[in-house]
């Protein structure tokens, strides 16, 4: 089983997520994304494997959402993950991936539909 995590130590709900893994006896491949961005490929992929559309996985509370007119609802899906590749803070984590299936760890236990 090859999980990866999309992950930031800096956020309780990523750590949480992957301390729950850990748990598991799940050692996942850790994506800190903030440091290696996920290319605008890359996160249609995600957002294939989690079923929804760019908008739902922006952190709309980030400075950079507004400063970046991201409210603006006529956006299309291209110019979101346009904006997520150039300030990868507004990607919502811990993103979890497991072969074609992925989660969002909000609440971390959201996880574990994946893995089992």
């Amino acid at each position: 089983m090859s999980i990866t995590i999309y992950h930031n130590p800096r956020c309780s709900k990523s750590r949480e997520t992957l301390k729950l893994l850990q748990e598991k006896g799940i050692e996942p491949e850790i994506r800190e994304y903030l440091k290696e961005i996920p290319s605008a490929d890359e996160l249609r992929a995600i957002l294939a494997r989690l079923g929804i559309g760019a908008r739902d996985l922006l952190r709309k509370k980030e400075a950079e959402y507004k400063e970046a007119g991201l409210d603006d609802q006529s956006l299309s899906d291209d110019a979101i993950i346009d904006a997520m590749t150039r300030f990868p803070k507004l990607i919502e984590r811990p993103i979890v991936i497991n072969g074609d299936r992925a989660r969002i760890g909000r609440p971390p236990e959201s996880v574990l539909e994946i893995i089992e």
